[in-house]
């Protein structure tokens, strides 16, 4: 009969335990990918005291449960030692086929966690309240809430991969992001239609910025995303039958190029009807382009509308830059001021007036290339008084003339004298 091993003492040892000639003890076990891992502490029970000069740490048989507990859990134990920099470059690797933006937002994440402490965490130890209170400090830190919220949407699936493989039983990034940072992003909403008028007629006014009218107008009048308006080429205006043809859209890449991507959504590609006032500012777009030297090529893709000083096609920061400086220069002139105003508020402004219109949701949704009719539903939300005032107005006489009711008609007429009196004490 075998010898029983004991410690120095006299304690029966385990199996996979031992006590190596320095007195430290140490645990043998096979992880779940059936390789042999070893823990070790200097102590074997929980009762045991720390040796002198030595820090606290668990003792080897509180391990051993810890260990056990995840194996039958399936859980690798000590999240395979992965820190969570290393996760996310994991993630990353998996991710084949993501447009060029998504990349560049990968590559900003990684480097982040490569400077930051948090970036060294193993990924066993990231508890939900360390991955809240990093978030709460880098907003402390100066990121704002667009930033952070792309951050944790890098971090959230890159825990939830290593869920799903059994590295951690708990992804600590599924949370409310809106509970813990506060969302400084400034809303982009809509401009009334008073505004939209005074800043067309400026630039149309402006001796140097009404090179930018027709362009301006045309996004105002389309709804088109500001990266599908500048890859349009000669091809996609469609004079005989009125229409734009969205089918794609150019981009930057990384900075240091460009290139042709698909639409933003799968419902993205559509035909846009265009009005006789649009297809006259395309006209002239056309009439007052430069031959460049060279016609420019982007993935095959020629004839662009839209180009630059150096003959290079505009981007969406060109146009972006242009709006800022007007609204700036109109700010300066007048004192009731212009409120900001980008491309991406042309297109909530032209959704918003087409709502406004009582057009079908369904159409709104494949003029405006919406993927999900809850975006488009969203877009009511910023129609104000005046558009309710309206629409009750339209109900009420529809009404009236489907019932013939005298008293209606009553109703009606005192609603428009409470709409009339209200308007003029704004």
């Amino acid at each position: 009969m075998s010898k029983k091993r004991r410690d120095n003492r006299g304690r029966i040892l385990r199996y996979g335990e031992t006590q190596e000639n320095t007195g430290r003890y140490r645990y043998k076990y096979l992880d779940a990918f059936g390789e042999a891992k070893y823990v070790r502490s200097w102590r074997l029970d929980v009762n045991d005291p720390v040796p002198e000069g030595r820090k606290p740490e668990p003792a080897l048989r509180e391990l051993e449960k810890k260990i056990s507990a995840d194996l039958i859990s399936q859980i690798i134990p000590e999240g395979g030692k992965l820190t969570v920099s290393d996760l996310v470059e994991k993630y990353v690797t998996l991710k084949n086929g993501v447009r060029p933006s998504t990349k560049t937002g990968y590559k900003t994440v990684m480097n982040l966690l490569k400077k930051d402490v948090f970036g060294t965490q193993r990924i066993d130890k990231v508890k939900t309240l360390h991955a809240q209170t990093w978030l709460v400090q880098l907003q402390k830190n100066g990121r704002g809430y667009s930033s952070i919220h792309s951050i944790r949407g890098v971090l959230r699936p890159a825990f939830q991969l290593a869920v799903d493989n059994d590295f951690v039983k708990k992804n600590p990034f599924d949370f409310n992001l809106g509970t813990v940072i506060y969302n400084d992003s400034v809303t982009r909403e809509a401009i009334s239609r008073d505004d939209e008028r005074k800043f067309l007629k400026f630039i149309k006014e402006d001796s140097h910025y009404r090179r930018y009218y027709d362009g301006i107008y045309i996004l105002f009048n389309t709804g088109l995303r500001i990266s599908e308006f500048v890859g349009l080429t000669f091809d996609d205006i469609d004079f005989d039958n009125m229409r734009i043809n969205v089918d794609h859209q150019l981009q930057r890449n990384n900075g240091i190029g460009l290139n042709i991507g698909d639409t933003k959504t799968k419902s993205g590609g559509r035909l846009i009807p265009m009005t006789e006032e649009v297809a006259e500012c395309f006209r002239r777009i056309i009439a007052k382009r430069k031959v460049p030297k060279i016609e420019p090529m982007v993935d095959g893709y020629v004839g662009f509308l839209f180009l630059d000083k150096d003959e290079h096609p505009m981007v969406a920061m060109h146009w972006e830059k242009y709006f800022k400086h007007i609204v700036d220069k109109y700010n300066r002139i007048y004192k009731v001021q212009m409120p900001k105003v980008t491309p991406h508020v042309c297109r909530h402004t032209f959704c918003s007036r087409m709502a406004s219109a009582r057009m079908n949701p369904k159409t709104l949704q494949y003029i405006m290339g919406h993927s999900d009719i809850g975006v488009t539903l969203n877009t009511y939300t910023h129609l104000g008084y005046e558009d309710a005032i309206e629409e009750f107005e339209r109900i009420s006489e529809e009404s009236r003339k489907a019932i013939g009711s005298k008293k209606d008609t009553a109703k009606v007429k005192t609603f428009k004298g409470y709409r009339k009196k209200k308007v003029s004490n704004e």
